[in-house]
């Protein structure tokens, strides 16, 4: 450590070397599904995951590197400004917001705190040039953070995709059938769905952030930039209207198996629409303002020889940089002490369900509703037990009308223990049984005391095929409400929202229960609404330990 550059950078070191230990070791709070306590391990299987939409993470990651690597070559080498106070507010804040989201169970928070951390780090590392060069590439990286929380805003781009897929086509006088986000050929010659893989969140993401960086590249006024961010909205709507059109075109055509073909390499269609239009919008925008550009070339301006072996002033001198380094791993261990007592947490002994002997399940529903229903005991697979965590309760029937068998209704209750993570979207797993969504609203169901439940309503269709070998579509209806000791939230975001006031500011641990309503709809949807509702008056007043809000 003779080089007074390397002792300048000694600090940054010890910062680094701290978030490191703490967003490893104490970086997720979350166990369920991924039993790690690394923030980084966690963020890189999502990656990976089909089901979290984020494959496009590791592009994400290698383009942030190329742009700062590309910005220090811009930024002046001999601007070695201090950025002490930004990076140590930077630092204790980015540790501060980790130790929230750990607290709410919201990793996604916790990798915000990061990122807000390791710019400090930069900051603290390389002065104003590196917390410039750095500055863009970090925040572009939340665009490597899993969105799929934002699937309500990818269901209604599918709705809106398919719509326009429809019109367009009635318009050429192809006659196609539209039922939510399936579109079918009424001879049955083609169908297809616009899923959420292919047109969804993901590629809204995706779309958005090739946009931001375009604008990034091209212009200087920060509302140029997050402009053309924008811009990828409607452009991403258009890209994937002219990629179902050419499905839908195919599938018309020659049949299914084209429509098929033309899926499997019909995103490459998407990524050229919206790039192309991305790329006229600018060019078009130069030749209005043309001061507005950012100009080509890196700057190189290279320090005179008795400068070059000056200490970097972009950390100061060990004097000043020293003491702020410590006053971070202070807060660093104060955090790690935090989790740890967040880790504590025990969870709630009541819930909103009635509790079974064991403490564990909900107790069980009741086995008869009336003279009319039958409650079939519907065992727990072994997957779900080794999915979800150990401390997992369930309960479920599935009931059957004596007067009609074809008549059935599912209800299900899972608990969750110490780990929210039981508690998922379940949206997730209709998607991966096969069913797709044509639509969701909020339901109320009546009960006998006057009172109403409030749910999420989705309508499903499953496809399969008849013994004819021909595509059918069975419909169904999906009712799904959280309850907790205090309130009943009919959706996921809503029951987030309350565990993290309870878990930030009352430091409970409540026990959540996720309740599913499911039944068939081949004979309508009235009739099986009025299947649900019957079964939900019945079962609800014997399973809730209150009632909901009138």
């Amino acid at each position: 450590m003779n080089s007074p550059r390397l002792r300048s950078l000694l600090p940054a070191v010890l910062c680094a070397a701290a978030g490191i230990v703490l967003f490893q070791g104490f970086g997720n709070a979350t166990r369920g599904y991924i039993d790690t306590r690394s923030l980084f391990y966690w963020w890189g299987y999502q990656w990976f995951d089909p089901a979290s939409e984020s494959q496009h993470g590791p592009l994400v990651v290698l383009l942030a590197v190329w742009l700062a690597w590309r910005n220090l070559r811009t930024e002046p080498v001999r601007d070695y400004q201090s950025a002490l106070g930004w990076a140590l507010a930077a630092m204790i804040s980015g540790a501060c917001i980790h130790v929230i989201g750990y607290a709410i169970q919201q990793t996604r928070i916790s990798i915000l705190g990061f990122l807000v951390y390791a710019w400090g780090v930069c900051a603290l590392g390389g002065g104003r040039r590196w917390g410039r060069a750095a500055a863009f590439p970090i925040v572009f990286l939340l665009f490597a953070v899993p969105f799929g929380f934002l699937d309500d805003l990818g269901f209604y781009l599918r709705l809106g995709v398919s719509k326009g897929a429809e019109g367009i086509a009635h318009v050429a006088g192809v006659e196609i059938v539209r039922s939510g986000t399936q579109l079918f050929a009424p001879n049955g010659r083609f169908q297809y769905d616009v899923a959420a893989a292919c047109s969804g969140i993901r590629s809204l993401v995706a779309l958005v952030g090739l946009g931001l960086v375009v604008g990034y590249l091209t212009f200087r006024s920060f509302w140029l930039r997050a402009g053309f961010a924008l811009l990828a909205l409607p452009f991403a709507f258009l890209g994937n209207l002219a990629r179902i059109l050419a499905i839908v075109c195919a599938g018309h055509l020659l049949g299914q198996s084209a429509g098929e073909r033309v899926h499997a390499w019909s995103g490459v269609l998407v990524f050229l629409v919206v790039l192309g239009l991305l790329l006229l919008t600018a060019r078009a925008t130069e030749r209005l303002l043309p001061s507005a550009r950012n100009p080509d070339g890196p700057r190189k301006h290279q320090p005179p020889a008795e400068e070059a072996e000056k200490p970097m002033a972009g950390a100061g001198s060990r004097a000043g940089t020293l003491p702020g380094a410590f006053a971070v791993l202070v807060v660093v261990l104060a955090a790690i002490a935090g989790t740890r007592q967040f880790d504590r947490l025990r969870p709630a002994e009541s819930a909103g369900v009635r509790l079974s002997e064991n403490s564990v399940d909900p107790a069980p529903l009741p086995e008869f509703i009336g003279t009319e229903w039958i409650g079939q005991r519907t065992e727990v697979s072994d997957f779900e037990r080794q999915l979800l965590p150990a401390d997992t309760g369930y309960s479920r029937r599935n009931y059957v009308s004596v007067l009609d068998r074809s008549r059935q209704v599912f209800f299900s209750v899972v608990l969750s223990g110490r780990d929210r993570s039981s508690i998922h979207r379940p949206e997730l797993c209709l998607a991966g049984q096969g069913w797709s969504i044509s639509d969701r609203s909020t339901h109320a169901f009546a009960l006998a005391d006057g009172s109403r439940l409030p749910a999420t309503l989705l309508r499903v269709q499953l496809e399969a095929r008849d013994a004819a070998g021909r595509r059918v579509r069975a419909p169904g209806l999906f009712a799904y409400w959280f309850v907790g000791t205090e309130s009943v939230e009919p959706s996921h975001a809503g029951m987030l929202l309350r565990n993290a006031r309870d878990r930030l500011f009352h430091l409970r641990n409540e026990r959540w229960a996720y309740v599913v309503v499911q039944t068939t709809a081949d004979d309508g949807e009235p009739q099986a609404l009025a299947r649900m509702q019957e079964v939900v008056a019945a079962v609800w007043p014997q399973l809730a330990t209150r009632p909901p809000d009138r």
